[in-house]
């Protein structure tokens, strides 16, 4: 029988110039924040010491990955977290700390708690921003990941898609019911493909708090500050001044690499991921039709391709 996640905390030290907004109402340490994650238990025969852990992109938040972790629960541990300013994770007080070092940083301090918890075998799973977070530590071989799935995402991102999720991040809209929230997700998430209304509405609610009788989006507004600066041609100098440092970080992962792409997406090109098959891990690549940026891990073949590759080799 599944059983539900639970919500843990695993304190991150504050980068230097940012402080911390805490999401709840529980106090923190000074100079400490907290990232939340879901930890969903192996079932049955499943390890506890072999850990999945599944990283979301820029809005989004931990939940994406149930129907991922139920799949993978009789087999691992699944451990999904709420990235800073994201879910039940604090915020940060300076918006420009919404930035890959602090999140590899964090993640750092999770992999370092799980290991203590007993973690002998860690995945990693990444979608997007997610797999941003995953190739920077893959490519640190004393941090021991195993296996890594990337989700729609790679060295090279195309400035278009930046300049998309710049449109629609960290308006602070209000929504008169969870059902108009996931609405509002449905028409700015074209990209992710396909889906019944159940498993739509599945996917958004997690992202919407109650906030008297309005729901918002359960994300720090602020996120949208690193992003509201950028031009065409900004986005275009960000994309191109961090493409070499993130190929050679591509260069130097070792590890089995499993790359998803959406056949229509607007992020990762169809160039660069042929290229990704060629250089670094050298990746095994597999496209879903009729999906852009990007694959969110609900239907079926698109979790049983991840759970094969993860699950091959137990």
């Amino acid at each position: 029988m599944l059983t539900p996640p639970q919500l843990r905390f695993v304190d991150c030290p504050s980068p230097p110039q940012a402080g911390h907004r805490p999401w709840g109402s529980a106090d923190t340490e000074e100079g400490v924040r907290r990232m939340a994650y879901w930890d969903w238990a192996p079932l049955g025969q499943g390890r506890a010491d072999h850990v999945v852990v599944c990283v979301h992109g820029l809005s989004r938040q931990g939940r994406d990955f149930d129907v991922l972790a139920r799949a993978l629960q009789p087999h691992a541990r699944v451990v999904c977290p709420d990235v800073a300013g994201r879910g039940h994770s604090d915020w940060l007080a300076d918006p420009m700390a919404y930035q890959l070092p602090t999140y590899g940083a964090d993640m750092v301090a999770l992999l370092a708690q799980l290991r203590a918890q007993g973690a002998t075998t860690i995945d990693w799973v990444g979608t997007s921003m997610g797999g941003l977070i995953g190739m920077a530590l893959a490519a640190q071989p004393g941090l021991g990941l195993r296996r890594l799935v990337l989700n729609d995402v790679g060295p090279a991102i195309e400035a278009a898609a930046l300049l998309r999720i710049g449109t629609y991040l960290g308006l602070g809209e209000r929504f008169a019911s969870v059902q108009a929230g996931a609405d509002h997700l449905q028409r700015i998430s074209e990209g992710f493909g396909p889906h019944t209304a159940a498993e739509w509405l599945a996917l958004s609610a997690p992202m919407l708090r109650q906030e008297g009788e309005a729901w918002r989006l359960h994300y720090d507004p602020a996120l949208a500050v690193p992003f509201r600066a950028l031009t065409e041609d900004a986005a275009q100098a960000a994309a191109s001044q961090g493409e070499a440092a993130l190929w050679q970080l591509f260069d130097h992962i070792t590890q089995p690499t499993l790359l998803l792409r959406g056949a229509d997406s607007d992020l990762l090109s169809a160039a660069t991921a042929q290229a990704m098959t060629q250089r670094g891990p050298k990746v095994r690549l597999v496209e879903f039709p009729g999906v852009g940026h990007a694959p969110t891990l609900v239907r079926q073949g698109q979790v049983d391709v991840v759970a094969d590759f993860l699950m091959a080799s137990e």
